[in-house]
């Protein structure tokens, strides 16, 4: 069994979700359930993700839907540490562009 792991972390200007293992059909459910309690009217949700070695469609679209969700409560989604997989996934569907995708997480 893969393991895959959930955490968050509330900061003063956003909330972290940081997320290691692989992003797919089995584990998004797991994350949805976590940034569905997270509000993000007039705030950030940043995705830490350094920790995913392996992101499919579901993941995409996991980050779709979390995307519009950020837009209609004016708030923000932003990803760090988008390993070398999911980068290549969001250039090759043309989705880099909706997203502000930084080097890594400030500490």
């Amino acid at each position: 069994m893969r393991t895959f792991h959930v955490g968050v972390t509330e900061r003063p200007d956003r909330t972290v979700v940081t997320l290691t293992g692989e992003l797919d059909s089995d584990t998004c459910p797991r994350v949805t359930r976590v940034t569905d309690t997270v509000s993000l009217t007039g705030r950030t949700l940043g995705l830490d993700l350094s920790g995913v070695s392996f992101m499919d469609s579901s993941g995409l679209n996991m980050l779709l839907v979390l995307r519009l969700r950020a837009e209609a409560e004016n708030g923000a989604l932003e990803l760090y540490g988008m390993q070398e997989q999911g980068r290549r996934l969001l250039q090759l569907t043309g989705a880099g562009v909706l997203f502000s995708v930084r080097p890594a997480l400030a500490v």
